[in-house]
């Protein structure tokens, strides 16, 4: 889809930002750029939609050359996302995120389906849209920026260290958010980043430059097994030690089966009655459908149990999840990073299909860092014998 052909940019008095780069990326492919500062990876992204102009070389999307394209055409084709949002102050959420679709003449009936179907996407309600950006979170309006680098369908995205201004909670569900919405959506997504940790979460392929070259181009795993030199290596760091031993188990091989939830229409009465049976202080809340809608805990319906009636009333959306396909090698980091006793693990179309505990994962966890004989596999047949939250899950 995108291919870079003996690409330079040498800026005034002979600096070298990038040097005769020849890759390509496929369409539907998540690509992260990851290197030192002044490595050249934003102006290698920034050269795809023409923010910075190639000294020589071709650029290529769908075969067609983008320097005989009008470069504010091509711009509105591509959607484009940087660290600090953007979003314009006079303009409200609604009106920012259709901005491209104005520009392109889209009819106000139409923009406002869009503005609609976009916030929806991103688990936001549909009275923000007439709200202004400064009445929302840092992570609420980096949500809405990457909606708005969808709403004209664009089908190449490019983000320029999105989340690199945000607190690790946000940061990771926005991750979870981007991911998600691309494999959805079928996107291309071109990322820069300087977050080694977050590339192996979100990338398909990785470039990982220096002094304007790329160094190693490949999947995560691969460049976890096979560094190409020293600098990859350093990159990488020793103190990874779930890539040190690379797999490809997945979540779905050692989930519990069984999660507690209830459906948003019930009572507070029953949600409590239910986390007294199951001896749980926290339900994930699904639709008929088993879709993951939240969750609510013994906290929050203590605090408002004056005034709400229903699960609903009560519901807290910004959940953390994952799904069936990850691997357990990433999600394992994940769960540790946030301290969290549990992971809800849904399916491609977010359907509730189980559960991860921190006391399930314990032998799994002794066995990647200790090289115990226990293979992963064996760790999770052995789940039912693990005491804690995973036997009153059952």
């Amino acid at each position: 889809m995108i291919e870079f052909k003996q690409v330079s940019k040498i800026y005034k008095g002979g600096k070298i930002a990038v040097e005769d780069l020849s890759f390509s990326i496929e369409e539907g492919e998540f690509i992260c750029f990851i290197g030192t500062s002044g490595s050249g990876k934003t102006t290698t992204m920034r050269m795809i939609n023409r923010m910075t102009e190639p000294t020589s070389g071709t650029i290529l999307i769908n075969d067609e050359d983008i320097h005989k394209e009008n470069a504010v055409t091509l711009r509105r084709k591509i959607g484009y996302v940087i660290q600090n949002v953007g979003l314009l102050p006079h303009l409200t959420i609604g009106e920012n995120i259709t901005l491209v679709p104005q520009l392109l003449n889209v009819e106000k009936e139409k923009r406002q389906a869009i503005a609609k179907k976009m916030i929806a996407l991103v688990d936001l309600p549909e009275e923000m849209l007439a709200r202004y950006p400064h009445e929302l979170s840092g992570g609420q309006q980096q949500r809405i920026g990457v909606i708005r680098a969808l709403a004209a369908d664009q089908k190449v995205i490019l983000m320029d260290e999105p989340f690199g201004a945000l607190d690790p909670i946000t940061r990771d569900t926005l991750q979870d958010l981007v991911k998600d919405l691309q494999v959805r959506l079928g996107k291309t997504i071109v990322f820069v980043t300087h977050d080694m940790d977050e590339a192996l979460k979100l990338a398909s392929r990785i470039a990982i430059m220096s002094e304007g070259k790329i160094i190693q181009f490949d999947t995560p795993d691969n460049i976890l097994r096979h560094p190409a030199n020293a600098f990859v290596e350093e990159l990488l760091g020793a103190d990874r030690l779930l890539q040190t031993k690379p797999d490809i188990t997945t979540v779905g091989q050692v989930m519990l089966a069984h999660a507690v939830s209830i459906t948003p229409e019930k009572s507070l009465a029953q949600a409590i009655s239910l986390m007294r049976e199951k001896r749980v202080d926290t339900l994930l809340v699904v639709d008929e459908a088993q879709v993951l809608k939240g969750f609510i805990d013994i906290e929050s319906i203590d605090a408002k149990r004056k005034t709400a009636t229903s699960v609903g009333d009560i519901l807290n959306t910004q959940v953390f999840y994952v799904q069936q396909s990850a691997l357990l090698r990433d999600t394992l980091q994940r769960i540790l990073k946030r301290g969290v006793k549990y992971v809800p693990v849904t399916d491609s179309k977010k359907r509730l299909v189980g559960i991860l505990t921190r006391s399930s994962l314990v032998d799994i966890v002794y066995d990647v860092i200790f090289g115990e004989e226990e293979t992963l596999q064996e760790a999770a047949a052995n789940q039912e014998a693990t005491p804690g939250i995973t036997e009153v899950l059952k």
